[in-house]
């Protein structure tokens, strides 16, 4: 943010406001504090913090509230505050609340814990009757609370031997699996019904990665299917048509069998046992990069330039566009790291491994890369599987037959100017998650979530669907009810307010008729007094 200040003025001269850069508020430490002491010309200490006051106030003498200063100053204020904070700002007064109401910083609230909406509305865009970004994120934050309320469960049958694989398409309402019966399958995510399946196609299927123009699948011969989307199809891929070279793929690169896939808008990831990860290209399938790892490679997530892998009980950082490696954690877990999952903005990275803890890690990308663990679950008696992350809840599958929820908020620090205190020593954190779901009889291989709704799978071949949407209703009715409640409070209020102002009067005026009535009794006692002496005379 950029001033230029006039001394002897009484306004302040805004030449040019930069929005605040790399803004993450997702961060577990903020940027170390600049000293606010400073030598002077004689040696002398000056506090830079009083000194930019006084300038302040001799710039704007005049100035007795935050709402005279200009729309322009105010919003870049506004842009250093917190979601909690910003909606406590906007009640203090109109023109407040319309300016914290519309400011664009909601955008960037909502794209760094849940990334771009599936049906986007343009910023200002009350007119059209679509929603804000500020409506948006107040209702996304609404319904993360769900995962926490009632729930109902959907058993999917189909699959004749164990899940490997579970990926959920949330924009299109999809779920995906696969496993040992070497089929890939297609279910609705709202009814539970089954709506396409595969082919065999050869072997056991252990990854699926889809989005909205392509879905793959990997399996343990190294190769890769892949189908692209069909626009004249409502479920957008076929997978049960005939082999076409137009709309189905296969590619081979990898000498052993493939464990994970990862697909960004311009590049595909794959993982295996020949402890390489290739980097492909999603139109020409061309292979980019090669990234070889130490050990088997279990999992993979990408963000932007970098992507972040395990292998053997190692954590690995690279670099897409050299195909360096900018970090590694040894031993991450006791055992193999299985899982890993990462945030939409790609800082946050969380790990499973055979011991049954879980780990996250937090990425600072300066002159270097460093990774640092932060805290430590352990809730699971046996090995960690399979990892999903949708803020701000971390879900977890593991072979003890039990899924966890963790709820990451209380360990995040907002503020830039605030450090996490429970990071200093990291590895006697132990936090414990906040729900455990349970009823499996066996191992849980896969996991996902999206949509108010958590998908697994496992050893028994049966696709579980946790359905949270009754506990979202029943959130909206409480909140209609406690909306009502709290009108009924103010009007009960206002008018307990109105009848004790008019007793107060009324008692006013029966005193003074009280008072006047005793003082006309005293003067006509004291009249009578008067007369009956006189008679007496």
């Amino acid at each position: 943010m950029a001033f230029e200040c006039q001394k002897g003025t009484e306004s302040l001269k805004i030449c040019s406001i930069e929005p605040a850069k790399n803004r993450d508020n997702l961060t577990l430490a903020s940027e170390e504090r600049k000293p606010s002491y400073k030598l002077d010309a004689k040696g002398g200490i000056v506090n830079s913090k009083r000194k930019e006051l006084l300038i302040v106030n001799e710039v704007l003498p005049d100035c007795q509230s935050i709402t005279e200063l200009p729309p322009v100053l105010i919003s870049e204020i506004l842009n250093c505050l917190e979601p909690k904070e910003l909606g406590i700002v906007s009640c203090a007064s109109t023109l407040l609340y319309r300016l914290a109401s519309e400011h664009h910083v909601w955008k960037e609230f909502y794209c760094e814990r849940w990334g771009q909406p599936t049906c986007q509305a343009p910023f200002g865009a009350e007119h059209s009757g679509e929603k804000s970004w500020k409506e948006l994120f107040v209702e996304r934050e609404f319904r993360s609370k769900t995962f926490m309320g009632r729930y109902t469960i959907d058993m999917l049958y189909g699959h004749t031997e164990d899940v490997r694989a579970v990926f959920i398409l949330s924009s299109k309402k999809l779920v995906l699996t696969s496993g040992y019966d070497q089929i890939v399958r297609m279910w609705d995510l709202e009814e539970g019904l089954s709506i396409a399946s595969s082919r065999p196609l050869g072997c056991t299927i252990r990854a699926v990665a889809a989005d909205s123009r392509l879905l793959v699948a990997g399996g343990t011969d190294g190769f890769i299917h892949g189908w692209r989307a069909n626009d004249e199809n409502p479920h957008l891929f076929d997978l049960g048509a005939p082999e076409n070279q137009n709309m189905e793929f296969r590619v081979w690169e990898h000498d052993g069998p493939i464990t994970c896939l990862a697909l960004d808008f311009n590049r595909m990831y794959s993982g295996s046992w020949d402890t390489s990860i290739r980097v492909w290209d999603r139109s020409s399938l061309e292979c980019l990069k090669v990234l070889i790892h130490n050990d088997w490679v279990w999992s993979l997530a990408p963000h932007d330039t970098t992507v972040v892998s395990t292998a053997g009980s190692d954590l690995y950082v690279w670099d897409i566009n050299s195909g360096s490696k900018l970090a590694i954690i040894k031993n991450a877990h006791a055992g193999y790291t299985y899982s890993l999952a990462r945030s939409h903005t790609g800082k946050l990275l969380f790990t499973g491994g055979e011991d049954g803890a879980i780990h996250m890690f937090e990425i600072f990308r300066n002159a270097r890369c460093h990774v640092r663990r932060v805290a430590t679950w352990i809730p699971h008696s046996s090995a960690v599987n399979s990892l999903a992350f949708e803020f701000p809840w971390l879900v977890s599958a593991s072979s003890d037959g039990k899924l966890s929820l963790i709820d990451v908020r209380k360990l995040l620090r907002t503020n830039r100017n605030s450090t996490l205190t429970k990071a200093d020593n990291p590895v006697d954190i132990v936090e414990l998650p906040q729900r455990m779901l349970h009823g499996f009889g066996s191992n849980l291989f896969a996991v996902d979530v999206g949509s108010n709704r958590i998908v697994c799978a496992g050893e028994e071949g049966v696709v579980r669907i946790w359905n949270f949407s009754q506990a979202l209703e029943i959130e909206q009715r409480v909140q209609v009810l406690r909306g009502l409640r709290l009108e009924n409070r103010v009007r009960r209020r206002k008018h307990q307010l109105e009848m004790n102002g008019k007793g107060r009067h009324g008692d006013q005026c029966s005193f003074a008729a009280k008072k006047n009535q005793m003082d006309g009794d005293r003067n006509s006692w004291h009249n009578r007094r008067r007369m009956t002496w006189k008679v007496k005379a």
